[in-house]
């Protein structure tokens, strides 16, 4: 039978060519390029558009099998979100050694210099649901997959190398006070409420984690400008049996970077995908994002001589008291293909680990290692989320008797499946390996049982002052302003004053700079302290992100704001010099058509001014003509637009007609070393040179826009 729109006239939208039915619905049919639509059995689809009925206007029927599949689908195409970084980005690429590790590890991934192996990477927020903007001031999750020859292993970890609580069983009351309050159901995506700081207040062993927090590591530029790390202590075991301490780093080939909070705010309204729509573009365009893996190596005589319990997530190893060695890189280079197969269903687990690399007795370690099974099991509907092609190893044959069970895509083939057995050949199964086979390295423990905590876990305050102490006096007023934010809306008097009551045995001049920021009316008694804080550990430079920034403006992006008769010259070598760099130059136009260059020549938008704040960049200029400055300076997202870039200490660079516009947003007089004044085209690369720093810090003090 013919359907209702098959003899109607065709129609094209574009490229492509519809027919409309009785309806007047829409109906693009299969033929040429365009593929036949099917059920989930293969059953082709005539009709996309309507329900069977009883007539046209009469009741829908039950035997519509396409229908009641194709409800049925969406009814169940949300599966649960993570509890805990539900937020995530995920990418494609692979990991290279430098050179061979045998002498540490006999892993199979670190044996062979210049070997590439598979990885999977996914980026996430920790606090907020799916729906928070990418900007929140948190934690940002770093996992790694790695497809190795020898079966997947998982770095779980974050950009921040240690964590709140110290052990485990804490997890789920840390996570309850840092998400919305049970009873209203926000605020979520931020700390800055009454049930997370109560908790931090009545949690000392936190303090370290909260300087790190309240730095502006957690709301970093990209996530390609941040580093990563395992968190935990964890042991290398090479051929011959012998064990290796290692702590794992992520380091940005890019250099590190952040932005500052009242930034974070704007660009959380004006793009809140900022971070996802950054790596997806990075890697789109060729320009693919890189870290060197490295190690933190030592043995049981460092561990039993350093300051602090290596065992203890809330610590770091300076990195000058002890070096990363840089092993190799790790490149993403593709973008997932479906966002919901691999990185929403992607998942790991801090036990996934391969011959060569071993546990400890990290009492938060040990605790997520039994946590994630049970997570996984919720999430993904069924003990084969294995089976599941971004979990399924790659370069490692799956061989067990492991059988059965809700989606089971495969089971063992053979008559056998238990083991011992007697049976022979493939019939019989695989059988264990004594010689490649996972060892655990043979530790002895002895104690009784008892629900305690290492002695040498009670300083919580020493590095938490070491943190702060090893900032720059920009950094270190970040986060007196970050803390005094977050505590402003605290609503409970008492708990504020715990909070400072903990800052006076990190840093007396911190303590007092929130406390006059909060206007408490007596500064309180220091906290309670089981150890007293060590004043005198070093500084450590490695803890400064503008200590460690980058070295190039490769990477970044120039917002530049034109206007019809924009000179011609002035945007070609500004394009020419950021494009040498390898930086990256968006156009903001009026409309986004674009405008008409002085040359007459159209140069496309790609954001219209009240949709691309210059928030969005890392530095801007500002290329108008005297006609099109007038224009703008009547526009108040344009004078947005260069006050906003002003106040968050960007580098700016503009043509002398754009003037009018500085004056009517009220800065042209405040302008300061950080403007230039583009005369000609060929100084457009002394400008890029400029933006190297990624931000004019002198204008600050006068700004105090953070």
């Amino acid at each position: 039978m013919a359907n209702d729109f098959e003899n109607r006239p065709t129609e094209r939208f574009g490229d492509v060519e519809f027919q409309r039915g009785q309806g007047g619905e829409v109906h693009q049919v299969a033929g040429g390029d365009v593929p036949t639509l099917t059920t989930q059995q293969g059953i082709p689809v005539a009709d996309d558009q309507n329900t069977l009925k009883a007539g046209p206007r009469g009741p829908s029927l039950l035997e519509d099998q396409h229908f009641r599949e194709k409800i049925f689908k969406f009814d169940h195409e949300r599966i649960p979100e993570r509890v805990v970084h539900a937020r995530g980005f995920g990418a494609h690429g692979y990991f290279e050694p430098y050179e061979s590790l045998s002498d540490i590890t006999s892993a199979d991934l670190f044996q062979r210099a210049g070997e590439q192996t598979p990885v999977f990477v996914r980026f996430s927020t920790v606090a907020g649901n799916k729906g928070s903007p990418d900007l929140a001031r948190d934690v940002r999750g770093f996992a790694v997959k790695f497809y190795t020859k020898e079966g997947n292993w998982d770095i779980v970890g974050n950009n921040i190398p240690i964590f709140f609580i110290q052990d485990a069983i804490k997890f789920p009351d840390l996570i309850h006070a840092a998400k919305q309050e049970p009873d209203r159901g926000f605020p979520q995506a931020q700390t800055a409420h009454d049930n997370f700081w109560d908790y931090m207040s009545l949690t000392p062993e936190a303090m370290a984690m909260v300087m790190w927090i309240m730095s502006d590591r957690t709301i970093p530029r990209s996530l390609r400008f941040m580093e990563g790390f395992g968190i935990h202590t964890f042991r290398f075991i090479n051929a011959a049996g012998k064990s290796t301490f290692v702590k794992f780093h992520w380091k940005p080939k890019q250099g590190m970077q952040s932005v500052v909070w009242n930034e974070a705010l704007k660009i959380n309204g004006a793009d809140p995908d900022f971070h996802r729509r950054d790596m997806w573009d990075a890697i789109q365009a060729g320009d693919y994002p890189e870290w060197e893996l490295g190690f933190q190596l030592f043995d049981e005589d460092f561990a039993d001589k350093f300051d602090f319990d290596i065992l203890d997530a809330t610590k770091i190893i300076p990195e000058e008291i002890l070096p990363v060695k840089r092993v190799g890189k790790m490149v993403l280079n593709r973008c997932v293909d479906n966002f919901f197969a691999e990185t929403e269903q992607v998942a790991f687990h801090t036990a996934n680990l391969v011959p060569g690399i071993d546990h400890t007795n990290d009492p938060l370690l040990q605790g997520r290692n039994f946590s994630y099974l049970d997570t996984q099991l919720k999430r993904l509907g069924s003990p084969n989320f294995t089976h599941i092609p971004v979990n399924a190893p790659r370069n490692a044959k799956v061989c067990n008797f492991q059988q059965d069970g809700h989606m089971a895509m495969h089971n063992p083939k053979g008559r056998a499946n238990y083991e011992p057995n007697s049976w022979g050949g493939e019939m019989g199964g695989p059988r264990e390996n004594p010689e490649r086979g996972f060892k655990s390295h043979p530790e002895e423990v002895s104690g009784q049982k008892r629900r305690i905590r290492a002695e040498s876990f009670a300083d919580h305050y020493s590095q938490a002052r070491q943190f702060y102490v090893s900032q720059t006096e920009v950094e270190q007023g970040h986060m007196a302003l970050a803390l005094t934010f977050e505590l402003s809306k605290v609503e409970t008097p008492a708990i504020r004053a715990r909070v400072v009551s903990h800052l006076l045995n990190i840093d007396e001049d911190l303590a007092k700079k929130v406390a006059t920021g909060l206007r408490l009316e007596a500064m309180p008694e220091p906290a309670p302290a089981a150890m007293p804080t060590k004043m005198d550990l070093a500084k450590s430079p490695a803890l400064s992100i503008l200590l460690n920034g980058p070295e190039s403006f490769k990477g970044r992006k120039i917002g530049v704001l034109v206007s019809d008769g924009v000179d011609a010259d002035l945007l070609g070598g500004l394009k020419k010099a950021a494009e040498a760099e390898g930086a990256m130059v968006k156009i903001v136009a009026p409309m986004i058509g674009g405008v008409t260059a002085s040359d007459g020549s159209m140069v496309k938008g790609d954001e219209k001014v009240d949709g691309g704040p210059s928030v969005l960049f890392d530095a801007v200029a500002v290329l108008l003509s005297a006609e099109g400055a007038k224009t703008l300076a009547k526009e108040p997202t344009a004078k947005d637009f260069v006050t906003d870039a002003f106040a968050h200490c960007k580098f700016i660079a503009y043509s002398s007609e754009a003037m009018p516009l500085f004056e009517k947003a009220g800065i042209a007089s405040d302008m300061d070393e950080g403007c230039m004044k583009l005369g000609a085209a060929s100084e457009a690369a002394r400008f890029v040179e400029m933006c190297r720093k990624v931000r004019h810090w002198p204008r600050e003090a006068m700004v105090k826009a953070v």
